[in-house]
């Protein structure tokens, strides 16, 4: 992390207060970085922290974490140099088999479409853990799509912005859950080499590869695991977590009307499709 002067702890409370005003608004704000020159990934993880207790004290629940910029094919695009995560929540998470086929996408701020792999945690991971036994803690995979969002208007901002910024959450849509204990040798392999295509209205706009994630979402979840042990503000997983590894393809700016679907090959997990309006 950034060893740049701290700023007072007032204003790690006021960004956060400005931060979940923008929360299911679409509206935008300046980045923070360009207005608090020592703003760091440290900050902002405290920012992060104080959302959370925002948001769960207007009723919501903090389910999981979804991780962001694991895919180094896109940190250039983003200006960024490392993974960066997020909460997810009750109200952000869903099954796409209780959407209808459709999700809306009022009060997201300039939304884009990620394909992701997901896991559910059985067990809560320990630091330094190899990725067989990382596997043991999971019970089950999934495949979904991450809506990401952007309160910085053009997507411009620094990684501190984007960690305070709801880590860039807007939605998780989950397709169907495969429990991984029974093979979880065969899952080790598949999942750190499937490819995976991403469509928009029938036509196929990206491919991405399993390596992509820091060489595959299993090494994403790992490395998750080893950013929580430092932390020293935010909880490390626990059981019963749901965890979103990453963008698999670029992340591409979605509207209400389109439709767009993904086709996986070499990983026993079916192509996932929505429409948004």
């Amino acid at each position: 992390m950034s060893k740049g002067k701290k700023i007072a702890p007032v204003d790690v409370e006021a960004i956060a207060f400005e931060a979940f005003a923008k929360l299911n608004t679409g509206g935008q704000i300046a980045p923070f970085s360009s207005r608090f020159s020592s703003f760091n990934l440290e900050d902002a993880y405290r920012v992060s922290a104080a959302v959370r207790q925002m948001r769960e004290t207007h009723g919501e629940v903090a389910v999981g974490r979804k991780i962001g910029f694991t895919n180094q094919t896109i940190w250039a695009e983003y200006g960024v140099h490392a993974p960066m995560w997020g909460f997810v929540y009750d109200r952000t998470v869903h099954d796409l088999a209780d959407l209808g086929e459709t999700f809306s996408l009022v009060g997201l701020a300039e939304p884009r479409i990620e394909p992701e792999i997901i896991f559910g945690l059985s067990v809560a991971p320990d630091s330094g853990m190899d990725q067989r036994t990382l596997l043991t803690c999971i019970d089950w995979v999934a495949h979904g799509f991450e809506i990401v969002q952007s309160i910085f208007p053009g997507w411009q901002f620094s990684a501190p912005d984007t960690v305070a910024a709801f880590g860039l959450h807007g939605a998780l849509l989950i397709g169907p859950r495969y429990p991984i204990a029974a093979d979880t040798q065969e899952w080790s392999r598949t999942l750190a080499s499937f490819e995976i295509d991403l469509q928009r209205d029938g036509t196929v706009l990206d491919q991405g590869r399993a390596k992509n994630l820091l060489g595959g979402p299993v090494s994403a979840l790992g490395h998750l695991i080893e950013i929580l042990a430092r932390d020293q503000v935010n909880p490390s997983l626990a059981a019963g977590e749901v965890v979103t590894t990453g963008t698999l393809t670029r992340a591409f700016p979605i509207a209400p009307g389109q439709a767009w679907a993904t086709e996986l090959a070499g990983v026993s997990l079916g192509g996932i499709s929505i429409r948004f309006v």
